[in-house]
């Protein structure tokens, strides 16, 4: 499956990379890839969801613009959320050690290839 592929690769390259997960639109995990126990990677894939409707009624308030991703940092991890399109999302969670600049592009190059193959 070219999913599982995807997010093999963004694990394998990005450093510190915990797990990927691509959820559906109710937090459903569709496919993911991980280096912990798969419910991990699921429960944080079914929560993102909280994340993103915060971040969609800022931009409906014209607060910001259109939202392609956003980072969380926490004091030990990195959590990346960001949209393949209305119905499909892409989680990321990196540990603190890996610069953002450099997770976040091994994570947008992620996500134009998942939009290829949705």
């Amino acid at each position: 499956m070219p999913f599982q592929s995807i997010l093999k690769t963004l694990v394998e390259e990005t450093p510190q990379a915990v797990g990927a997960i691509l959820v559906d639109w109710e937090g459903e995990a569709v496919q993911e890839w991980c280096r912990c126990d798969p419910y991990e990677i699921r429960f944080i894939g079914a929560h993102k969801g909280i994340i993103l409707t915060r971040l969609k009624e800022m931009q409906a308030s014209e607060q910001v613009g259109a939202i392609e991703d956003v980072v969380v940092t926490a004091r030990d991890r990195h959590l990346i959320v960001g949209g393949i399109d209305d119905d499909y999302s892409l989680v990321m969670d990196v540990g603190r050690a890996c610069p953002v600049a450099l997770a976040l592009y091994h994570f947008r190059t992620a996500v134009r290839q998942l939009k290829k193959e949705i």
